[in-house]
């Protein structure tokens, strides 16, 4: 089965290895292929080894199953190929880093989840929403936003630790001023600020160049007024991604407070 990419995914992120083929009646599992490493130089796979990126249209996924098998499972031009299932478990890298692919899905939801557990009476009006499709155009978010006439929307994100930004590893959680798409509202950061210090969680402040959030997306395009980004420093961002735990849970601590207080 050959590949097209979604979003921001590189075939070497996942290297070779079990993918699941979602199919309409059945998942099929299969191995993600790069070919074989013993060619001669006359090999026009040679280049992949020596001098060129491996990219999604020179990779297959192997199922070793007959086109007429793989129709017979929903198989088709379209379906998604993910990585399987058994591979996707949080893995604990430290006592305060964890790891796993999606890690950013994962965590924020984790903070979603425990700010419907700790956050009562809010000072207004609160969404938790857990959008899909942010990797291609931020589809989810965009139409919830349009759906909902929304006065603002706070983003919940990774955010790459690069040696270009000045970004720590570590508990501290990071405001966004700025990324690709354009350039967050102000006067929520300031109260995000004033929350973390209410509730004495450090923050960091970042801007990103190769980088968007539901947030700055649908701001761009009309869909909210305002909008700000909270994120948790990570590495390998669309890979195996790795994170610290105290961030993950400081991210909910700030906005709980932030929720829950009426007077910055």
């Amino acid at each position: 089965m050959s590949l097209r990419k979604l979003g921001g995914s590189f075939p070497w992120v996942y290297g070779e290895g079990v993918m699941d083929l979602l199919g309409d009646h059945e998942t099929v599992p299969g191995i993600l292929s790069f070919g074989s490493r013993h060619v001669s130089p006359e090999s026009p796979q040679k280049v992949f080894q020596e001098t060129t990126a491996v990219t999604w249209e020179v990779a297959w996924v192997e199922t070793k199953r007959s086109p007429e098998a793989l129709a017979a499972a929903g198989i088709r031009p379209g379906t998604r190929a993910v990585v399987s299932k058994h591979r996707k478990a949080p893995f604990r890298l430290s006592p305060n880093h964890i790891a796993s692919y999606a890690l950013d899905d994962k965590a924020a939801l984790a903070i979603l989840l425990a700010l419907a557990e700790t956050v009562i009476e809010p000072w207004t009006d609160v969404y938790l929403v857990a959008s899909a499709k942010e990797e291609v155009g931020a589809l989810g978010a965009m139409y919830f936003a349009n759906q909902h006439r929304l006065g603002a929307l706070l983003a919940l994100e990774i955010c790459p630790l690069s040696p270009e930004y000045p970004v720590e590893d570590g508990p501290k959680p990071v405001i966004l001023s700025q990324d690709g798409y354009g350039i967050y509202d102000e006067e929520i950061n300031g109260e995000l600020q004033a929350a973390a210090t209410v509730a004495n969680v450090p923050v960091q402040m970042a801007t990103l160049s190769g980088f968007g959030s539901d947030g700055s997306i649908a701001m761009k395009f009309g869909a909210v007024p305002r909008a700000a980004c909270l994120s948790f420093p990570t590495q390998n961002t669309h890979g195996y991604e790795v994170a610290h735990l105290g961030a993950i849970a400081n991210c909910a601590k700030l906005l709980a407070a932030y929720l829950t207080i009426t007077n910055f």
